[in-house]
């Protein structure tokens, strides 16, 4: 039976029909192509034959004056005028599954780790779909463990949750996913390196992820060199893999860094296909690419499982009112703030607790956890409102019975919030932990 469902597989796979058209010009990462305009699809893969034999995977993104507009996968080095466009029925197939798990790959899901071919699931999958209809799906489930009492004490994440952490360079977006990765509550996990540096690609799997993060999980991949047609369909083919083990039935919990990435990748595709930059150069195609990647994510429908996603944003210039930002909030249930003045004093994770919202408050917490919650951030406010009289002595103890409590909470609650990568704290462990820290201080209320 098995070499009967790889034989169909393999037929599947042959070309049914092909169709040739002939390069006109070339620009930057973008080819003109004369012959195909009314064969080629807006999304339609495709081959570029270069004048040494060698054939580029393409991407049409346009048509300009009659041609089609085609972006390549890879440098166009080889690719002269007159060369060959040639589609294939088979160019590009997905066929993920269970056998990707403890895998490395590439944005068109060749494996990168050195280890042999893939195992194939049942049957191909698109590289874009649909969200499940609004109506068939479930709500969002119970709340998952994470690991990080900052998150779980403040900003919850429930089951199908989608959640984002914004976050300026080298505040620790990347230190915070991998915690997420190793303690999270999750049947699986799918995780995109959209834009990443290469050199620190293998630091994230062998030292932030570690062996046993990799056995349960997926990582797509895609460097800050590779073209901009491989770093946008990183980030979709993540959510491909998401959907095909979500509807297995597994709660798969989705990491991606960045969205930004993505955005800047949709930006350099929409200008070369010749659309207007509009909000910091961003052409209209990024803001209706934002909400179909990231609305994939969420509660599966009756009878399959749920996609619990994650995304960082990397703030330009510490601007969380950036278009990319902004627009973002927008969409997710709630967001996390890394912030770079709390990194600076060597607290990690740099989570800053009053910026942060999950908007599945208060639903997803006990009454007794909201209370609690609802003390440490009243008196964390408090102090924030009062640190520069504190620290300058012109705040005199006994003044405000409020102000003292927040005051001597301060060095518990910043030591609470501080934990390295390989600790795992459980929620009701959480809990009690700042249950504690608010009795010492004498809390008014």
């Amino acid at each position: 039976m098995r070499v009967l469902s790889n034989l169909l597989a393999d037929i599947e796979r042959l070309p049914t029909r092909s169709w040739r058209g002939e390069i006109r010009s070339a620009a930057g990462m973008t080819l003109e192509v004369d012959g195909l305009q009314r064969v080629l699809a807006v999304g339609d893969k495709c081959w570029a034959e270069t004048v040494r034999g060698q054939r580029l995977l393409c991407e049409t993104i346009g048509f300009r004056n009659g041609r089609s507009l085609l972006m390549a996968f890879d440098h166009l080095d080889g690719v002269a005028e007159g060369c060959a466009a040639v589609t294939d029925d088979t160019a590009f197939t997905l066929r993920p599954g269970p056998g990707w798990l403890g895998r490395v790959v590439n944005a068109l899901g060749e494996p990168m780790d050195g280890r042999g071919p893939l195992a194939s699931g049942d049957h191909a999958r698109p590289l874009r779909a649909a969200p499940p209809p609004a109506y068939a799906r479930r709500r969002v489930g119970a709340k998952m463990d994470t690991g990080v009492r900052a998150i779980d004490v403040f900003t919850p994440i429930c089951r199908g949750q989608r959640m984002g952490v914004f976050a300026g360079s080298g505040v620790g977006k990347s230190t915070l996913l991998s915690m997420f990765a190793r303690h999270a509550g999750a049947d699986a996990i799918v995780i995109g390196l959209v834009g990443e540096r290469g050199r620190e690609v293998q630091e994230f799997i062998q030292d932030d992820l570690g062996a046993d993060g990799l056995a349960r999980s997926v990582v797509v991949v895609a460097t800050s060199d590779e073209p901009p047609l491989m770093r946008r369909q990183a980030a979709h083919l993540c959510m491909t893999v998401a959907e095909e083990l979500r509807d297995r039935g597994l709660h798969v919990l989705c990491l991606i860094d960045s969205v930004t990435r993505f955005a800047m990748a949709q930006r350099e595709i929409g200008l070369a296909a010749g659309e207007p930059p509009t909000t910091k150069s961003y052409p209209p195609s990024v803001f209706a690419e934002l909400p179909k990647l990231l609305e994939r994510a969420g509660p599966g429908s009756n009878g399959k499982g749920d996609i619990t996603g994650i995304f960082t944003v990397l703030v330009d210039g510490d601007d969380h009112d950036e278009p990319i930002a902004d627009a973002v909030r927008g969409i997710l249930d709630g967001h996390v703030v890394l912030d770079r003045r709390i990194a600076e004093q060597g607290r990690y994770p740099a989570v800053n607790i009053l910026r942060s919202v999950s908007r599945l408050l208060p639903g997803c917490h006990r009454p007794e956890e909201n209370h609690l919650l609802g003390q440490a951030r009243r008196l964390a406010a408090t102090y924030d409102n009062m640190r520069e009289l504190v620290r300058i002595g012109a705040y005199k103890p006994g003044t405000d019975p409020e102000v003292d409590a927040a005051v001597a909470l301060h060095p518990a609650l910043e030591d609470f919030l501080r934990q390295g990568k390989d600790d795992a704290t459980p929620s009701l462990e959480a809990f009690r932990r700042l249950d504690h820290a608010l009795t010492l201080t004498g809390d008014p209320a």
